[in-house]
């Protein structure tokens, strides 16, 4: 049985569910971002349980359609931007198409529709969460983080940061506030 979870995106939340399930000692096979595959069928009260152990530390059991294909958009760009740096060069319309099998079209409407903003805009909020991340550590210079990040070039993520945060990239690098927003907020 495969159970849909909002909110997972990171390993840390991979660990976190894992660790509800071996307490709750519902045994799975599988556990990656905003899915869980079962090993036996749980009871509705069991589900009922998991559920609103999963609601104390930030996680959401998902019951409709809709909803767990939103969260599949969302855990593939996360995944794209924090994991797969490989598949930048596959545009991101297509890419979705492939992993989550529906048209665009459909996807990109669903999505606004639940989410108040696009596909598109929300895959550059969490780019730029991403860039933030890579300033505050300090390690890497703007063009390094323009190439990894899949930027055409340092002007374009510049000018995608600033008119996102209000900040030149060096500017937000300098400051010691840390401005950065947890990915599920984003």
């Amino acid at each position: 049985m495969q159970l849909y979870i909002k909110n997972m995106v990171c390993d840390r939340c991979i660990l976190a569910v894992r660790r509800e399930l071996d307490k709750f000692q519902l045994p799975y096979k599988n556990v990656q971002l905003g899915e869980v595959e079962l090993a036996t069928q749980p009871s509705k009260e069991q589900l009922q349980q998991l559920a609103e152990l999963l609601t104390t530390i930030g996680f959401e059991l998902l019951d409709d359609q809709k909803s767990r294909i939103v969260e599949k958009i969302k855990n593939t760009i996360v995944s794209l931007i924090h994991r797969n740096k490989e598949e930048f060069h596959i545009k991101l319309s297509v890419l979705l198409e492939e992993k989550l099998g529906l048209d665009y079209h459909y996807l990109t409407t669903l999505f606004s529709s639940v989410e108040g903003v696009t596909i598109e805009k929300y895959a550059i909020l969490q780019r730029i969460e991403r860039v933030k991340e890579l300033l505050m550590y300090g390690e890497l210079s703007l063009s390094e983080i323009a190439w990894q990040m899949g930027y055409s070039s340092v002007q374009h993520l510049s000018q995608q940061f600033k008119k996102s945060t209000g900040l030149t990239p060096s500017q937000f690098r300098e400051m010691k506030e840390n401005l950065r927003k947890p990915l599920d907020k984003v």
